[in-house]
């Protein structure tokens, strides 16, 4: 055939990036084709107009990262990690060990291009095209190209096209993305339905592969991605359905930096055995210690509601056109975190939102005068006149304890208003930033009865201490900071893995009001592997003691239950039955072997008691105290999700029913990459739409 020419196409070029910024060789992961088609255009457009120079920014990955061309770089907006190469490819090489192919750098395809050209138009094969670093490259026909490494230079790892021990063996070198075999990942509407903030718990790794709160955030929203086109689908096709939108909150990375030097505090003092443990424990564990100490706690706090107001105003800048609502979820100690935080927001109206935040210069201002006329108001001027004697301005009221009015000769009920109206002044001061928190203020977080119309968390008084605990809120226990507001309210709260009850149970509270619910978030949801040893649950801090409430099982996300939970189920009603025949069978046969009624001599006493019938004996509900389902409807779990329930138990996985302990730490992890706490998500905010499964 030599001397025929054929037809020459050009290749079609696609995006990649380089997920690792260390080792580009092997972690090349291609662009969807909606964004590699955006970002070729917009090549294209520049080639065209002559303004290649001119830095042009293209947003993918649903306007999570911006791409500049001219710099090839990807730059993560929301959260901070080194730009990630981007590449115009369209020639690929792959060796025998090679798990997947990898572009050539665009100046090597170009070259490869053009010999290609050159041997379709004059069928000109067996070309070799040899490069400055040593590879050559073979091109034997159409479906046939090969690398080789042909001499020995002196050059610089990071330039190699090949490691040394792999060149000897020749590599497959492939042109375009039809002779590969590359998975491209779906691309993400544009439209956002609604925005998720997740808080991740203690330490710098979330999941058991180690990874932080970033990587098992998107692994997260992938798989929200892939269960709203396989179980929303027809809603997708009969209404404008988008997605939802995760976005990470990391307040680990803050609190162990450099700004607090708390780490180098703590490695001063770190004893030098088992040197690995303690390292561990240092940035893990010893988190639940610093949320308990006033310093740190108030950065905490401020961290995590500070990152997710400019997270939001970041996220409504690239998407002016979002209407829907904002939801928090929580992960471990993050879950505590929030549920915190939540409970210490004020009540405000919808065009009020983001004011208070956005606009502090606009509060009212701060003085001695003012407080004092705002103690009047609420019927406390006779104690006024006690401040000035003891020359207390505003600054020092904020250093007394609740003792100091107590020695004023101030009543209970007084001092715990001054307590509290003084509490919510120093807020406004820390948010309008007129001045520093003053540490010392007791926790009371502004529940007052006569205050505050809101109801209270707590219900009934802890046995430990005579104090009226009717004026304090979840705060028992609690330090003492000031928390900041949210920009906003949101819709919904997802505990993951939580041990908010364990900690409300140490802090004092014996049981939540049914009245009560966070006072900016209408629904709350607390999600918990059955084998989690950090996870506890809430409902029966709301029913009655003697009420044994079993939490809802989430449904498998393919629509039913485990084998094995069924099987377990199958034997135990199989049980129930063979017990049921059991007795029935006794019952009979004692029957028959009993004497007749009127042979029987008459018995008469005072303690003789009428057998009631079996429906109505005592006992004869459902066994050991368990609800039966006709009575689990009649139960009140209180208002903490708008009078539902809240307690979401996961189904364990086979392997993991075999030995628990072994499964603990791992249970504890579960929640990032599993589909069923994502469904549940997914459902319970579409149900807020109208959008059912």
């Amino acid at each position: 055939m030599e001397g025929v020419t054929g037809v020459y196409e050009p290749v079609q070029h696609h995006w990649f990036h380089c997920q690792n910024p260390v080792d580009c060789r092997s972690s090349w992961i291609p662009f969807s084709r909606e964004d590699s088609l955006r970002l070729e255009e917009t090549h294209k457009h520049g080639e065209t107009s002559g303004e290649e120079e001119v830095e042009v920014v293209v947003a993918t990955e649903g306007r999570r990262f911006d791409v500049r061309l001219k710099e090839r770089k990807c730059f993560a907006v929301y959260w901070e990690q080194p730009p990630l190469e981007v590449r115009r490819c369209s020639w690929f090489h792959k060796g025998d060990k090679d798990i997947s192919y990898t572009p050539y750098p665009e100046d090597t395809s170009l070259v490869l291009e053009e010999a290609y050209m050159m041997a379709v138009k004059l069928n000109d094969w067996m070309k070799k095209i040899q490069f400055p670093t040593g590879e050559t490259v073979v091109l034997h026909s159409p479906t046939l190209m090969t690398q080789q490494q042909t001499m020995q230079q002196t050059i610089p790892l990071k330039d190699w096209i090949s490691l040394p021990s792999e060149q000897s063996q020749p590599r497959m070198v492939k042109r375009g993305l039809e002779g590969i075999r590359v998975e491209l990942p779906e691309g993400e509407p544009d439209q956002v339905d609604h925005l998720v903030f997740m808080v991740h718990g203690i330490g710098p790794t979330c999941d058991i592969q180690l990874r932080g709160v970033v990587q098992c955030v998107n692994d997260f929203r992938g798989a929200s991605l892939s269960l709203l086109s396989s179980h929303f689908k027809q809603s997708q096709d009969g209404t404008h359905m988008g997605r939802v939108e995760f976005l990470p909150v990391d307040w680990h990375r803050v609190l162990h930096g450099d700004a607090t030097g708390v780490d180098d505090d703590i490695q001063r003092i770190t004893l030098p055995s088992i040197s690995r443990l303690r390292q561990f424990s240092n940035s893990t564990v010893l988190d639940l210690f610093f949320y308990n100490s006033p310093t740190y706690c108030q950065t905490i706090i401020d961290t995590v509601a500070s990152e997710i107001n400019r997270l939001h105003q970041v996220f409504l800048q690239r998407h002016p056109q979002f209407t829907g609502e904002v939801s928090l979820a929580g992960h471990s100690l993050g879950s505590l975190i929030l549920f915190d935080l939540l409970t210490n927001q004020e009540r405000r109206n919808k065009d009020e939102e983001g004011s208070s935040v956005s606009s502090p210069s606009e509060a009212t201002p701060l003085d001695f005068e003012s407080f004092e006329d705002t103690l009047r108001n609420f019927g406390l001027g006779k104690y006024v006149q006690m401040l000035p004697k003891e020359q207390m301005d505003l600054e020092s009221l904020g250093l007394c304890s609740e003792t100091f009015f107590k020695d004023l000769g101030i009543p209970l009920g007084p001092r715990k208003k001054i307590m509290y109206l003084l509490k919510r002044w120093r807020g406004q001061e820390s948010r309008t930033g007129t001045s520093h928190p003053v540490p010392g203020i007791p926790g009371i977080a502004g529940v007052y009865s006569q205050v505050q119309e809101h109801p209270t968390l707590l219900s009934g008084n802890p046995s430990t201490s005579p104090v009226d605990y009717k004026y304090f809120d979840v705060g028992i226990g609690q330090v003492s900071i000031v928390y900041p507001q949210l920009a906003f309210q949101p819709q919904a709260f997802f505990a993951l893995g939580s041990p908010i009850g364990m900690f409300l149970t140490v802090r004092g509270l014996k049981r939540i009001d049914p009245k009560y619910s966070l006072p900016t978030c209408k629904s709350f949801y607390n999600i918990y592997h059955p084998f989690d040893p950090v996870a506890y649950r809430i409902e029966p801090m709301v029913v009655f003691p003697d009420v044994d409430l079993p939490p809802i099982l989430i449904p498998h996300h393919k629509g039913r239950k485990r084998m094995h939970l069924e099987l377990k189920d199958s034997l135990k009603r199989v049980s129930s039955d063979l017990l049921l025949s059991i007795s029935t069978v006794r019952g009979v046969w004692q029957t028959l072997t009993m004497l007749p009624v009127n042979t029987l001599p008459p018995v008469a006493g005072v303690g003789t008691t009428a057998a009631l019938p079996p429906q109505e004996s005592e006992g004869s509900g459902a066994p050991n105290g368990t609800v039966s389902p006709t009575e689990m409807r009649n139960i009140s779990v209180g208002m903490l999700n708008g009078g539902r329930r809240f307690d979401y138990v996961l189904q364990e996985k086979p392997l993991e029913s075999f030995n628990e302990y072994l499964f603990a730490i791992q249970s504890h992890l579960c929640y990032w990459d599993s589909k069923d706490t994502v469904l549940l998500l997914l459902r319970e905010i579409y149900e807020g739409k109208g959008i059912l499964l």
